[in-house]
This record gives C-alpha cells, sequence and structure tokens, in this order.
C-alpha cells in the first residue's frame, strides 16, 4: 500500500463536496460585456443619425454616419482599456458612466485633430457632429443608469461570487456573499493532503473574491494556500510581513481590515486571450491530426485489443482533480492508474506501440480533448500524476512552493519540457528544475511566450527523455 492510502476517507469527502457551491458568473459577465459592446454600437449610430435628422432633415446622413464609424473603434478601444466594459462598471454605474463618457470625449478629441490636420474638418458639420456627440452621452448614461435595474431583476443584484472561509478567527460577514466552515469541510491550511486541496479547490470554483478569517498562527497557511489556488484572496488580519499581502482592504462597516494575500496569475483579458488561443490551436490541430488520431487507436486496438485511451487522474488547476486523457501505451494488466512508479527505459509494462508513441510524445495527443474542455491549456504546467515521486518522496514533501504551479490549467506542454525537464522523476533535482521552470512560465506569462513554446515544442517532439 501506498503512502496515500490513509487519505481515502478524504478522497470519500472530496468526491461528497459539491462542485458548484456559487454559480459561474463569468461567462454570464462576458455575455453582459459584448451585449453592452453592441448596445452602445447601436445607440452611437442612432444618435449621430438622429442629430442629422434634427439639423439637416435627413435621417442617416452618410457624412454624419462617417463620424461614427470613425468612433467606435477608437471609443471601443479606450472603453477596453479604461475598465468601460469591466467587473466594475457592472457593479457601479456612476463608475461605468463616467468611464464610457471619458472614452467618447477622448475618441471625439482625437478625431477632430485628426480631421484638423487631414484638413476634413469642412467636409462635416460641425453642428451635427456635435449634437450626435450630445445624444449619445445621454444614451450612454441612460443605459448605464439602467444597468443596475437590469442586474436586481434578472442577477438579484450579483455581479460577483463571495466567499469567507471562517476558520476560528475574527467575526465577518459580507453582504451578497456566502459563508462556509473550515471545520465543516475539514479544510487544513497546514495540510499538503491533495484529496483536501482538490475539495478547496471545488469550494472556491468559480469565487471573484475569497476571505478567510482565521487565528493568527494559521494566516502564513490560509496565505500560501490562496497563492496556490489562484483566486483572489484576503486575510482578516493586521499587516503582517511574512504573509507577503499585496494590498490593504479596509470594510468599513465591519471595523475589520484584510490583507490581499493573492490575486490569480492572469487578469480577465488575458484569461480570455489565453482561452481563444487554446481553442483555436486545439480546434485546429485536432483536425488537422484526426488521421493520425484514427492509426493510432487503430494499431494500439489491434495490438492486444485492450482500450485505446488509458484515463488518469491529474493534479489541475485550484489543485482540482481532472482525467486526463492519453493514448494507452502500457499493458492493461500493468496500467499505473496513480503514476506510483515513474516510466524507465526499457521498461517490461510498455507495449510495443506504446513504446514508439512514448517516444514521439503522440500518446499527449487525446489531451487536445482535455484542451478543448476546459480542463488544460496549450501551454502551462504539466499535470502530474497523484503519486509522483522523486526520491521516494511525493512532489509537495520534496517542496511545498509544488502547490503554486496549480495556479494555471496545466498544459499540453510547457517550459520545463522545451527545456528538456522530461521523463522519470528519480532525484529531486528532476522536480525542482521542473518546479522552477513553472513557476518563471506563471510569473512572467505572455501570448507571445505561450506562442514561443508551441513552435519549440515541435522541435522536441522526440527527446532522449521520452520514454
Amino acid at each position: 500500500m501506498n503512502k496515500l492510502t490513509g487519505s481515502l476517507h478524504e478522497e470519500t469527502q472530496s468526491d461528497q463536496v459539491e462542485r458548484k457551491i456559487a454559480p459561474s458568473l463569468e461567462r454570464r459577465r462576458l455575455r453582459a460585456y459584448a451585449l453592452l459592446l453592441l448596445i452602445d454600437a447601436a445607440l452611437l449610430h442612432l444618435a449621430f443619425a438622429f442629430a442629422s435628422l434634427l439639423y439637416e432633415g435627413v435621417w442617416w446622413q452618410p457624412r454624419n454616419m462617417l463620424v461614427v464609424q470613425t468612433i467606435l473603434p477608437v471609443y471601443f478601444t479606450i472603453a477596453l482599456y479604461n475598465e468601460s466594459y469591466g467587473g466594475k462598471a457592472l457593479g457601479n454605474w456612476i463608475f461605468a458612466a463616467k468611464q464610457a463618457l471619458t472614452a467618447l470625449l477622448v475618441s471625439a478629441a482625437l478625431l477632430n485633430f485628426v480631421a484638423f490636420y487631414t484638413k476634413s474638418n469642412a467636409q462635416f458639420s460641425r453642428v451635427s457632429v456635435t449634437l450626435g456627440l450630445i445624444i449619445s452621452a445621454l444614451a450612454i448614461l441612460a443605459l448605464r443608469r439602467l444597468m443596475p435595474i437590469v442586474i436586481a431583476k434578472f442577477w438579484g443584484g450579483r455581479t460577483t461570487n463571495r466567499l469567507i472561509i471562517k476558520d476560528g478567527g475574527p467575526s465577518f460577514d459580507l453582504d451578497n456573499s456566502i459563508s462556509i466552515s473550515a471545520s465543516k469541510y475539514n479544510l487544513d491550511p497546514a495540510s499538503h493532503d491533495p484529496f483536501m486541496l482538490d475539495r478547496l479547490g471545488k469550494l472556491l470554483q468559480n469565487q471573484d473574491k475569497v476571505v478567510v478569517s482565521c487565528p493568527s498562527e494559521r494566516r502564513e497557511a490560509w496565505a500560501f494556500l490562496l497563492k496556490s489556488t489562484g483566486v483572489y484572496g484576503e486575510i482578516v488580519s493586521e499587516p503582517a510581513h511574512s504573509l507577503g499581502a499585496t494590498d490593504v482592504h479596509r470594510y468599513e462597516g465591519q471595523e475589520r481590515t484584510t490583507l490581499v494575500v493573492s490575486t490569480g496569475p492572469l487578469g480577465l483579458r488575458s484569461r480570455i486571450s489565453k482561452r481563444l488561443f487554446d481553442i483555436i490551436i486545439a480546434g485546429g490541430a485536432l483536425i488537422a491530426l484526426s488521421p493520425v488520431l484514427l492509426v493510432v487507436a487503430a494499431k494500439i486496438k489491434l495490438e492486444d485489443g485492450g482500450p485505446v485511451l488509458f484515463i488518469q487522474r491529474r493534479l489541475g488547476r485550484g489543485n482540482k482533480f481532472f482525467n486526463m486523457l492519453k493514448f494507452r501505451s502500457m499493458k492493461v494488466e500493468q496500467n499505473d492508474a496513480n503514476g506510483e512508479r515513474s516510466t524507465g527505459r526499457e521498461d517490461d509494462r510498455i507495449t510495443k506501440m506504446g513504446a514508439f508513441i512514448r517516444r514521439t510524445s503522440i500518446d499527449e495527443l487525446p489531451q487536445i480533448i482535455n484542451v478543448l474542455r476546459g480542463d488544460m491549456s496549450i501551454v502551462g504546467p504539466r499535470p502530474h500524476a497523484l503519486g509522483s515521486q522523486a526520491n521516494n518522496k511525493f512532489f509537495w514533501e520534496v517542496d511545498a512552493q509544488y502547490w503554486r504551479r496549480h495556479c494555471l490549467k496545466p498544459g499540453l506542454t510547457g517550459l520545463a519540457q522545451v527545456r528538456g525537464h522530461r521523463g522519470a522523476t528519480e532525484v529531486e533535482k528532476d522536480l525542482t528544475d521542473r518546479l522552477q521552470s513553472d513557476l518563471e512560465y506563471i510569473s512572467g506569462w505572455s501570448l507571445r511566450r505561450d506562442l514561443e513554446i508551441v513552435f519549440q515544442t515541435v522541435l522536441v517532439l522526440k527527446h532522449d527523455n521520452a520514454y
């Protein structure tokens, strides 16, 4: 029996935790942002058309419509940059109106500046354009004032999910938030039990803000745990250097101060761009590689009649478990579900077809489906099996920073892999080298770096450590 046997009761508890104690608001917010963009575009067009009708007696005057079509791209660029379509704008209509009107004013000023230097001002009616801008501003203001009414009716006035974890600290409550007891869910921040971390990850799923109230001796452990799960986290506490707080938040009605100890590695725009990148690359790869996938699947099936796919539980984003797909490369009776034994050279468990697909990394291709499902990303820290060890120690026993690599989705490839850190983890350095690369990738993420890693991966698909 391995050292994880003592956690079987934890696994049962973890499976019983409801996956979503709060509904996902991110997709709902994204739909709201997209709808606002479309309505703003329509309002500006209608405002300038109405202005031309009022002043010139012509509905949809081409000169006026050219102005609004020139303004719109600039307006949207500024509005997206100044968070006119951000989460704060949904929850605070005054902020939303201020940012949107600022974007409109700046875009109009830029248009006038360009028109002045290109000597094209005379082609437009100043009165009609000014009237169009005034009507546009009034329409935008009215729409932003209407937003909280619509949100109250259809969303119950809630634009964010906030979770309070009570772990024996000072009393703390927030309106429109969910409170849970750490003891009820058997949450221990000092524990490195992966089943407990999976349970916590499920509880934190879809949360925009997590506030923990705990005794001073548990604050540092909770701070580390929140950083590892990649959520925006606060701890009810007086400032403490050892927590690595990034900001301080005061709740006047509560007469409490919290320390912001984690914000997640990527903002909303970065998450959107990374997800779009994943869908485009994975979707294209699935179509292009479908003949290869079918041929490999057929050969695996014909070799011994066993299942084509090997499904193994791995640690994913937020330290939650997910089922990772691979082409089966081992004999059916010797499949290692927990990854307790690292694959070695001349491994007697590997089939003939398995040896080929492992050398060429073809065995990893079904993970394209994991990417499309949202369990994984094209680029990120590689997911490890639960029982993986280095020098007879679980990875988190080698270095507790191991959990921090799970604040991003695991990747089909990663910085560690293109640097050659692949294969068995026989000594602790095999893990620490990978961990260092993973943390470096997380701290310096950019879409450009993802592209570079994808291109570099093509060059190292066949590697001496791939077996």
